[in-house]
């Protein structure tokens, strides 16, 4: 008998096993990649952790976790509140395949692995989340919104469709304000203009450690694989952000040593491929692992469960409370490089750098099947990117194993093709 809003009790035996299955084979061909460096391991052990193992979050006995389902969720603003946030943008297809007697078929593959998740109860990192905050950027998270507060009391934030001028920054701010209430009656601890200027201040420590990373990544030949680099972004989601800065500086310390004693993980003539698209969440990092089981280097990440969502900090003219929510709401629009903005040129603009930075010779553009808001902007990346004369290909795909192969040939194909380019 299935149970209310669930599924029964063998099907979640099968389903532990079959997620906990797929997942250590993902992260046992991403360690297998190159030579992880040591200060890299606890982050694969959080992901063990969390999808493996089947573990909550560490952290304090005292402190409740928010659910977040976007980047666009100021982590500040849930540490003000004594509380830690968790994202929750899964890649898990046997979480996708039960989300999907929910979530209509042609809904994005990650709405349905949330929904999966919440059905399933079976992940504690998603069942010990005491609320989730939903921001409704796309259609399928605006209906994901009302969908999943039938099994966690959920909170909708609005994200303004404009960013250009004073007046939508206006509107994100005014929900920001909605969302502190919600907040301190949740984890009985008032947000004060202290406590939000520390959960600034910690937040920022980790994008500087973040940006000093950034430094090394760009280097030719690689000091990291890509691969892992994206899986060491994805256990952000998963860590108290004062754990991952303080993990991230030793990466940094060790990446600094590869550097000196040039421990390079690839060869200078390997092409280096830029990622961009719909957000590679983990274990669904079939993609980058098959750019460099093929030879490439997975070099940069455009994406918002990489290094997007620690790239602009939160920059603070006025330090009272006013003035540091305006600061919040300001960095998580204006900057925003997310297509579901009406005019997203800063995007465009954000990957030239990336290009000309990450010394970028091909771009695979990645489009979650049901993904609309990334996939009606590929013609406009494709345009700019025959402008620079950078090869670019659009690779469609779902949380399945099935277009594995499919995948494999054609990102083969491609890397071939950028051989044939820089060398012509």
């Amino acid at each position: 008998m299935a149970e209310p809003n669930g599924i029964n009790e063998r099907q979640r035996e099968l389903f532990v096993r079959k997620s906990a299955r797929v997942a250590a084979s993902y992260l046992k061909r991403a360690k297998a990649l190159s030579e992880m460096p040591d200060a890299a391991k606890p982050f694969f052990d959080v992901l063990e952790n969390i999808y493996i193992k089947l573990t909550d979050i560490q952290k304090p006995e005292d402190r409740k976790s928010i659910g977040t389902l976007c980047v666009m969720v100021p982590a500040e603003l849930i540490y003000a509140a004594g509380a830690m946030p968790v994202r929750l943008c899964s890649g898990s297809y046997t979480a996708y395949s039960i989300g999907d007697d929910y979530i209509p078929r042609d809904a994005c593959p990650l709405v349905k692995a949330v929904m999966g998740f919440g059905k399933a109860r079976a992940l504690p990192a998603f069942d010990n989340c005491s609320l989730l905050i939903a921001p409704v950027t796309c259609d399928c998270k605006k209906k994901l919104a009302g969908v999943i507060d039938t099994v966690k009391n959920t909170v909708p934030l609005h994200v303004p469709p404009l960013k250009k001028e004073d007046a939508d920054t206006e509107v994100f701010l005014k929900e920001l304000y909605r969302l502190i209430p919600i907040l301190e009656k949740e984890t009985g601890v008032q947000i004060t203009a202290r406590s939000l200027a520390e959960g600034i201040n910690t937040v920022g420590n980790a994008q500087y450690e973040m940006s000093e990373f950034l430094k090394y990544r760009r280097h030719d030949p690689a000091l990291m694989s890509g691969t892992q680099v994206l899986s060491v972004m994805n256990a952000y989601s998963y860590m108290p952000v004062s754990m991952w800065a303080k993990q991230m500086h030793r990466l940094n310390g060790e990446m600094k040593q590869r550097l000196e004693q040039e421990r390079f993980v690839s060869r200078k003539n390997q092409p280096r491929i830029l990622v961009t698209g719909s957000p590679i969440a983990f274990p669904n990092i079939k993609v980058p692992l098959l750019i460099e089981e093929m030879g490439g280097v997975f070099a940069a990440d455009e994406t918002c469960m990489g290094e997007r969502g620690l790239y602009d900090p939160v920059s603070v003219i006025d330090p009272s409370f006013d003035g540091m929510m305006r600061a919040l709401a300001s960095r998580y629009t204006k900057p925003c490089t997310c297509p579901v903005f009406v005019d997203n040129s800063q995007r465009i603009y954000r990957i030239k750098q990336m290009i000309k930075e990450h010394k970028i010779q091909g771009v695979i553009y990645h489009v979650l099947r049901g993904c609309l808001v990334y996939d009606y902007e590929y013609q406009l990346m494709e345009e700019a990117m025959g402008k620079l004369n950078i090869p670019i290909i659009r690779v469609e795909s779902d949380y399945n194993e099935e277009d594995v192969e499919q995948l494999r040939i054609r990102i083969e194909a491609f890397i071939e093709l950028i051989k044939m380019h820089t060398s012509a």
